[in-house]
């Protein structure tokens, strides 16, 4: 029996093309509220980025975020899993050097350094994002510890960067960047401990997906599903692949599942 279902947010509960959850969506984490099933969210966004889930908001029962690098349920934190301090900086001076746009996450707040258009691009306008730490120095949030960088560069750059952050993991759920994190902070082992915390075998937990950064959580989970816009490695790992979410993908699975 099914009893948390886990939801990445962009490309998975929210439309790209909309920016909007669809209501059928909302219609089915309803339902599945209503029979007792927990809803938690996993995403790559921070939280202080996660400002498109105001229709279901008051169905969410825990986050997993930053990639899996902060986990709360109910307010509290489950897990933070910072950057060793020594790679932080260095990646910050990495990031200057090779002049390349990054959003900075520490464990309250947020900056981004080296701004450029493609900041604006993929955070205003794709993610429809308002707050990026306007004011906040690099070294404050350095100061908090660093749970995740997200730097605005091709794979070729990745390549360069990632052998010299050694205690770290990165992840893509989209082209244009990427979400560097500490070892073992990913949404999988997020899911691993969101579970523990809640006394649940893993068997009892479904996680849903569309981007790179979603394969760990689909393969942890008991039942693992890709959306029907997901890229081809995610759909490869999932145990069922379900329409688009402009398609009611969401609702669909529910209903083929029976958890609603």
């Amino acid at each position: 029996m099914i009893k948390a279902l886990f939801f990445d947010v962009d490309g998975t509960l929210v439309s790209f093309k909309t920016h909007q959850i669809p209501q059928s969506t909302i219609d089915a984490l309803t339902e599945a509220k209503r029979r007792g099933t927990g809803i938690y969210i996993s995403t790559g966004r921070p939280m202080r980025l996660i400002n498109n889930l105001d229709s279901i908001s008051h169905l969410i029962d825990g986050y997993i975020s930053a990639t899996g690098a902060y986990c709360t349920i109910g307010g509290d934190v489950v897990r933070c899993i910072t950057i060793p301090d020594d790679e932080a900086r260095a990646f910050v001076k990495m990031s200057d050097e090779m002049n390349f746009a990054t959003l900075v996450v520490g464990v309250t707040d947020l900056t981004v350094i080296n701004p450029n258009d493609d900041v604006d691009r993929l955070y205003r306008k794709m993610l429809n994002v308002s707050y990026l730490g306007e004011g906040v120095s690099v070294e404050d949030v350095l100061r908090q510890g660093i749970i995740q960088f997200s730097p605005i560069i091709d794979t070729e750059a990745e390549r360069i960067i990632m052998p010299r952050m050694k205690h770290c993991v990165s992840a893509r759920w989209y082209p244009d960047f990427a979400d560097i994190t500490a070892q073992g902070a990913d949404k999988g082992t997020a899911l691993l401990a969101m579970a523990a915390r809640l006394g649940m075998d893993v068997s009892e937990t479904m996680a849903f997906g569309d981007g790179g950064n979603d394969k760990s959580i689909i393969k942890a989970a008991g039942t693992g599903v890709a959306m029907g816009n997901a890229d081809d490695d995610v759909k490869a790992v999932a145990d069922y692949v379900t329409a688009d979410v402009d398609d009611d993908g969401i609702a669909k699975a529910l209903r083929h599942f029976g958890i609603i």
